[in-house]
């Protein structure tokens, strides 16, 4: 196994138990069994570490691969509204102590806007999903993308919440049918 690699599996088990706001990278590079500067060569900073984990080994909507005017619109944003039910609960203990520390998550969304990243990203994929189904003709012309979106991502992420404030970080990833009935909802009020 590469370095860099040892490296995200390191920093995903760290993560998860101290969440971003407490681990260090000097932890992280210790648990590795590399040096910080070593680190340092994969990794520019502690946010784009904490990113490839996010990326690299959490599941995501990267890992779902729908187009738009291909299959079944309600089949595919369950598969998209899954991915990001379980993306949710997997990230909480990563990043839930953020919340509550108003200067590291200033820091935070900062690192986040200079990679491109952070929690709106979501919602512009589901969004751009919609608009071009909707270009398609395949979803309603009333149809509002944006405020979809952010129906069903919300709705994913409370849910992803619920089940990781009611079972802990190691509750079973929620169903499908979770996602099923969310997105059963959103597509009867688009098409």
């Amino acid at each position: 196994m590469s370095t860099r690699e040892r490296i995200l599996d390191a920093a995903e088990r760290i993560l998860r138990t101290r969440g971003v706001a407490q681990a260090t990278t000097k932890e992280i590079a210790q648990e590795t069994g590399v040096s910080e500067p070593t680190l340092y060569k994969y990794f520019q900073d502690k946010e784009r570490l904490l990113l490839a984990v996010l990326q690299e080994r959490v599941p995501g909507l990267s890992r779902v691969n729908v187009r738009p005017g291909e299959g079944d619109v309600e089949e595919n944003l369950t598969e998209l509204a899954h991915a990001a039910l379980e993306f949710y609960q997997r990230s909480f203990p990563m990043l839930g102590a953020l919340l509550a520390d108003p200067q590291r998550m200033a820091a935070h969304r900062e690192a986040m806007r200079r990679y491109g990243a952070g929690p709106e990203k979501a919602v512009e994929a589901f969004a751009a999903y919609l608009r071009a189904e909707r270009s398609l003709g395949r979803i309603g012309p009333d149809a509002d993308p944006d405020a979809c979106a952010s129906l069903l991502v919300g709705a994913c992420f409370q849910q992803a919440f619920l089940r990781y404030y009611a079972h802990g970080p190691d509750a079973a990833p929620a169903p499908r049918a979770h996602a099923e009935a969310l997105v059963r909802v959103v597509v009867r009020a688009i098409t």
